[in-house]
């Protein structure tokens, strides 16, 4: 259980965890809700939350105990009193300061040492990067919903459809076949508007010769999905094409060399290389990939920066992009779950060019 291994990375020194964040209490719980409190001992853990949540959470929540929180900085005091407990860890990088004072400060828990440091939110971090079966499965379930909708909006778009209208039309779709959510806002930029790596739709007209850069998904049971795809529309120039060649190349390069035990620097490498090999090095700015789960951007990154290593279980997107200034881009991002021997890549979408 994801509650015992918590508390199997915590410093001996701190005795129990509060975590207060939706994604976090979800990740342990796996129950939704816009309030609540986790509070996780070394003897025993409970999850307390309000009268809109309560029945539901009983229902729900099996894996800790459950109770309502009416006075609950007194009922979290009286569980920390019972379990002997002197030091507790909150999530220093998922907590406001408004929320620590409430916490420190309140006269029920003045007895007790609150530490926000980074203890707390290291051992979630080791813990959510490895996604379990069900993560995968609900993963690959918000691709597929996600790949469905890039077939879809492949016949919507043509000339005179402003980015608007393309970013819309898909949103539209992947709700309305069985995305709970959108992983985050969509982008659908074209033209010299597919130069900017997160630019915003606007309600400029897609004309002929374009390029049309979408990054998009969705979500499913809380998991989510992220992929990139840039398709010319009329035509594209040989300019245009090389650089969508070497930035496929680039990707293929990457997936290529993901396993479990290569430094992420070493991923993000292998598509750095093919760019700044064709020349256009400069212009690649951003990291190539970034872990992906119950929220769009987590652990581990591929990037030239990072100092971690690849683990099985791991879901990283692999995203190398080339972006000209004022004229055009490109991305091409697939999702990658890691093996031992390699990784196996969760996006199905053709990703040779296609000319609208």
């Amino acid at each position: 259980m994801n509650i015992e291994k918590l508390t199997e990375l915590l410093p001996q020194s701190i005795d129990a965890a509060l975590i207060i964040t939706p994604c976090n209490r979800r990740y342990f719980t796996g129950f939704p809700s816009s309030d609540g409190f986790l509070l996780v001992t070394r003897k025993g853990s409970i999850f307390f939350t309000d009268s809109r949540y309560i029945e539901a959470a009983r229902k729900a929540i099996k894996c800790c105990d459950t109770a309502e929180g009416i006075n609950v900085f007194a009922q979290i005091r009286d569980y920390l009193n019972e379990r002997q407990v002197k030091t507790v860890a909150l999530e220093a990088s998922g907590i406001t300061l408004a929320q620590f004072g409430r916490i420190k400060d309140n006269e029920s828990l003045k007895d007790f040492e609150f530490i926000c440091d980074s203890a707390l939110d290291t051992a979630i971090s080791i813990l959510r990067m490895k996604k379990s079966e069900a993560e995968v499965k609900s993963m690959k379930e918000a691709q597929a919903i996600a790949e469905k909708g890039f077939l879809h909006i492949l016949n919507f778009i043509k000339k005179g459809r402003t980015e608007k209208e393309i970013q819309l039309e898909l949103d539209y779709f992947m709700l309305r076949n069985g995305g709970e959510a959108l992983s985050f806002e969509t982008i659908a930029v074209s033209g010299v508007n597919s130069s900017m790596p997160h630019g915003v739709p606007t309600d400029k007209e897609v004309q002929e010769g374009d390029f049309i850069t979408m990054d998009f998904g969705t979500v499913t049971n809380g998991c989510h999905s992220d992929m990139t795809r840039t398709v010319a529309v009329g035509y594209a120039s040989d300019e245009q094409k090389e650089v969508y060649e070497t930035v496929l190349k680039a990707q293929k390069a990457a997936l290529s060399v993901l396993k479990a035990g290569l430094p992420c620097a070493h991923g993000d490498k292998a598509a750095r290389d093919v760019i700044e090999k064709a020349g256009y090095g400069s212009a690649f700015g951003h990291s190539t990939g970034h872990g992906v789960g119950l929220e769009i951007h987590e652990l581990p990154n591929l990037s030239p920066k990072s100092k971690m290593i690849l683990e099985t279980g791991n879901v990283v997107t692999v995203e190398p992009g080339i972006y000209l200034p004022g004229r055009f881009g490109v991305r091409i991002e697939d999702m990658a779950y890691i093996t031992d021997t390699g990784c196996e890549n969760l996006t199905a979408a053709e990703k040779s060019l296609i000319i609208l």
